[in-house]
């Protein structure tokens, strides 16, 4: 079947998609306990997220049945209509999602209250503008810095210079909780992808020698190299096509 988007799907194919989705969370869970062997680690240090932004809230609930519990959004337009379809749906109603693409200022009421963690906190215009909302609002909104450790023009976040020079005056924000770092890495670079997850894991450390803060959260790796920040010590990966195209070839 084709990557599956549309939200009605016949009995045949909602038996038929259910059942590669439990196939394919199982050799996931099985891809990441290798790595953490591999890095000596326990793979209870691994949180895995199946990244919904693609599919529709059929297949989220699919989804909850093959065993997923924490999905993730990068719009809060989509965030809202997940939200909104899955309610009153027994079991998948009961879903955490959490918001993982860039965010506007003027969206941030969309999401504010409603995910349990934002992994996009790009700048500190940002970061105060969450802060101001949550607190208005009367919550602590949980996040992390989005740091561009690659270098890429083409990616948000703080240098890791200015997130280690700024990280501290962020945590003392009303409303704001920095529980960790984000990054992604180059596509299809491996040996780059390595680099910049433990650089990422570097600069947590550097942060927390300067700080005392326990930034337990470090959330990298995706479809095509989350074995990779597994090994390198990310806490958190964020799986799209791995968990939920047909057509992704897992190895």
């Amino acid at each position: 079947m084709e990557n599956a988007v549309a939200d009605v799907m016949d009995e045949e194919a909602r038996e038929a998609y259910l059942a590669f989705l439990v196939q394919r969370r199982a050799r996931i869970l099985e891809l990441v306990d290798e790595a953490c062997a591999r890095a000596g680690r326990s793979p209870s240090e691994v949180e895995v997220m199946a990244v919904s932004k693609t599919v529709g809230v059929e297949e989220v609930d699919l989804a909850w049945q093959a065993g997923w519990r924490l999905f993730g959004e990068n719009r809060p337009q989509e965030l809202s209509r997940k939200l909104a379809g899955i309610e009153g749906r027994p079991g998948v109603c009961d879903a955490t999602f959490d918001m993982i693409g860039n965010l506007q200022t003027n969206k941030i009421n969309q999401v504010v209250g409603r995910v349990r963690l934002v992994h996009s906190v790009a700048s500190a215009h940002l970061a105060a503008a969450i802060a101001k909302r949550s607190e208005a609002r009367g919550v602590t909104t949980r996040a992390l810095l989005e740091v561009n450790v690659s270098g890429e023009a083409s990616k948000a976040g703080f240098a890791p210079a200015e997130a280690r020079a700024h990280v501290a005056e962020l945590c003392e924000l009303a409303g704001l909780e920095v529980v960790g770092l984000m990054t992604m890495a180059p596509a299809g670079d491996p040996v780059t992808a390595r680099r910049t997850f433990s650089g990422l894991r570097e600069l947590a450390e550097a942060m927390r020698a300067d700080t005392g803060l326990e930034l337990p959260v470090l959330s990298c790796g995706m479809s095509d190299d989350f074995c990779i920040a597994v090994e390198e010590g990310s806490t958190l990966v964020r799986l799209g096509r791995t968990a939920f195209d047909t057509h992704y070839v897992i190895q």
